[in-house]
């Protein structure tokens, strides 16, 4: 892998397909990667996130993809700009999710840390999970492959099992992540609970929920302190952005992609944020029955997954603990080795127990944030109809409120399928 390409160091140049060959068509990696010739490459811009430029380059040999970031949002405009350093930590949070999570995320085949490009595996014929999920497709896999990346990839990052100058190093270098973390702290744990500039729901079927929302001191207050634990506790590296866009699948493989909003952040963090994704295509498929057909099977097919990807990791977390617990934290030479393995079991079983309770209270608000907020998901947004959409969108928003107030009293994962299967029955009042 090469870190830098050798073009010209110059001012920031966004790319097009009409330039790309151009730009970064001597750069060696990429050369042999997808064919010596750059005049006989194709170029297909693809992107159709928030933030970034994407283009699918292929040439005589295979394909890659090159990712650019922009100086601004791209959903937005240039009226809110974005440091472009964001894909300086997208690279770093890659290099270290494959070296704790091999074959989990794409292979990077060169970053240039001054045009903000990451060339990387192209990844074929993988498909985004949230359009997979959208279409009524059950992935046999992705239960048990996302449980185990978030377990590793949470577990080593952290000071249970990283050298303890080493993690406080990388503390330092994702603390200037600062804009990104901005991001999620104002659109996700405070925009929307009032009438911030950017939201946006829909209305009128809407309006009278979200005014109650809004007026909810409770649940105000909850999310508040979420915000608290997101801003100061600073266990591990989270990708930051975990849910079905940023996951590309086949039946047989998955692949994590996009951790720009990479930080220095809470274990639950990843995990809360990725159930609330399945919690919220739950909700969504009766909008999409008109067109396709019962969803009956996929809605039990995204419970059952939810369940999995928890009762994976809390499997795996529990095997990385006894096996990789190096760190500074629950030493080894206070428990097992002196004979007392079942000191180091009662705190596993405390940590996990307020990772579940964290999860919980982050999953509510991902969920109200991905309806309310500036970001939509396109579960909902790919029902036309709004009563439909609506319909959908309000048994969400009620699971939101409802384990984000309530995480420390309900108990297990097959209570929250029980209110979602209650809720899933009700009809937009």
């Amino acid at each position: 892998m090469q870190e830098e390409d050798p073009m010209d160091k110059q001012v920031f140049e966004a790319l097009s397909a009409e330039t790309l060959p151009l730009r970064i068509g001597g750069n060696a990696a990429l050369k042999e990667k997808i064919g010596e010739n750059c005049e006989r490459w194709t170029v297909n811009e693809v992107g159709d996130g928030n933030l970034n430029l994407v283009f699918i380059v292929t040439g005589d040999k295979g394909s890659a993809i090159i990712k650019q970031a922009l100086p601004y949002v791209r959903l937005v405009g240039e009226s809110w700009p974005l440091p472009l350093k964001r894909s300086f930590f997208e690279y770093h949070a890659l290099v270290r999710q494959g070296a704790r999570d091999p074959g989990m995320v794409p292979e990077i085949v060169f970053f240039d840390v001054e045009q903000a490009i990451i060339v990387m595996e192209f990844l074929t014929p993988h498909v985004i999970l949230r359009r997979a999920l959208i279409e009524g497709r059950r992935l046999p896999k992705i239960g048990r492959d996302l449980g185990l990346f978030a377990a590793r990839t949470l577990f080593r990052g952290s000071d249970f099992s990283m050298p303890t100058r080493e993690k406080k190093a990388d503390v330092a270098l994702f603390a200037d992540n600062v804009e990104l973390c901005d991001i999620t702290e104002n659109l996700v744990f405070s925009d929307p609970y009032f009438e911030a500039e950017l939201n946006r729901h829909t209305a009128p079927q809407l309006d009278p929920l979200v005014a109650e929302l809004r007026a909810d001191r409770d649940l105000k207050v909850e999310a508040q302190r979420l915000k608290h634990l997101f801003s100061a506790k600073a266990e591990t590296l989270c990708h930051g952005d975990l849910h079905t866009g940023s996951i590309m699948v086949t039946d047989d493989e998955t692949r994590i992609i996009d951790p720009e909003f990479a930080f220095y952040g809470p274990i639950s963090f990843d995990v809360g944020m990725l159930l609330a994704n399945f919690w919220m295509s739950y909700f969504s498929q009766s909008g999409h029955e008109a067109e396709r057909g019962s969803r009956d099977e996929v809605r039990s097919y995204l419970l059952d997954t939810i369940e999995t990807i928890w009762e994976t990791f809390r499997v795996e977390f529990s095997r990385l603990w006894r096996t990789e617990r190096r760190g500074i934290l629950y030493q080894a030479s206070l428990f097992e080795d002196r004979g007392d393995p079942l000191a180091a079991e009662q705190a596993l079983n405390i940590v996990l127990d307020e990772i579940y309770r964290e999860m919980l209270g982050f999953a509510g608000v991902e969920i109200h944030r991905r309806i309310l907020g500036l970001a939509h998901n396109a579960d909902f947004e790919m029902i036309a109809d709004p009563d439909r959409r609506a319909n959908c969108e309000s048994k969400a928003l009620k699971l939101g409120r409802h384990i984000a107030v309530n995480r420390h009293r309900i108990h297990s994962l097959r209570d929250i399928r029980e209110t979602a299967e209650r809720l899933q029955k009700e009809t937009l009042s």
